[in-house]
């Protein structure tokens, strides 16, 4: 099967640049693009891409707020990877927050991006940690002024907390298994609870909230 990939950046250059790099794949094919975030939802209702690689900042819509449409008002939405050229950049985590499920820098090398498309179009997320954990450390004072809730009242029990500093550690499933010496259906299971209660869409919102609730601090190599 063909992985349908959307190009939504306003810069003509960088869209010719990826689409060169996923249609030389066999299993990857560009079927659409957009220079702006205003007409996006709509073209991937006539599309459905499986895949949206979105540029962070755009001068009309951007890549948040385009991500945000996207994800609340199209069934079943496409997996959204933000692009940027600064790993530093605050928007990629606004991003994160809202639903994209991982971001690439522009300069990445194009076996890179290919994996990231082929990764996230399998449900998976592009979790890096240690950027997650600089991104959310440069907005602790951002973050303390919206108050964002604590884990305590999440309900997580012990094995579940673990298993969220695992998933905040970036560890797939598979090596959560391994190191907890347990199935790999049990871990899926502690997984989705975790997701449940703390109403996260996936490993890379429960990470950063982790993070930002002060259950994991920032600055924890962990």
């Amino acid at each position: 099967m063909t992985i349908g990939v959307l190009l939504v950046d306003d810069e003509p250059l960088i869209r010719s640049g990826l689409r060169t790099i996923i249609d030389a794949e066999p299993d990857l094919a560009v079927i659409g693009e957009a220079d702006d975030g205003a007409g996006v939802a709509p073209l991937v209702r006539r599309l459905r891409p499986d895949v949206v690689l979105m540029d962070v900042r755009m001068p009309v819509i951007d890549g948040i707020e385009t991500t945000r449409r996207l994800l609340a008002s199209v069934d079943d939405p496409p997996r959204v990877i933000v692009l940027t050229t600064f790993e530093n950049d605050d928007y990629v985590l606004d991003a994160l927050e809202v639903g994209a499920a991982g971001f690439l820098l522009k300069r990445a090398r194009p076996d890179d991006i290919v994996r990231a498309v082929r990764l996230v179009a399998a449900g998976d997320s592009l979790l890096f940690p240690a950027a997650i954990r600089r991104l959310v450390g440069r907005s602790r004072s951002r973050a303390a002024e919206a108050s964002p809730p604590g884990l305590s009242d999440a309900g997580l029990t012990e094995r579940e907390a673990e298993v969220l500093r695992l998933i905040a550690e970036g560890l797939s499933n598979t090596e959560i298994a391994t190191r907890l010496t347990v199935s790999l259906e049990t871990v899926k299971t502690h997984v989705a609870r975790v997701l449940t209660k703390l109403d996260a869409r996936d490993r890379t919102q429960a990470a950063i909230r982790a993070y930002q609730s002060g259950f994991i601090a920032p600055n924890s190599p962990n």
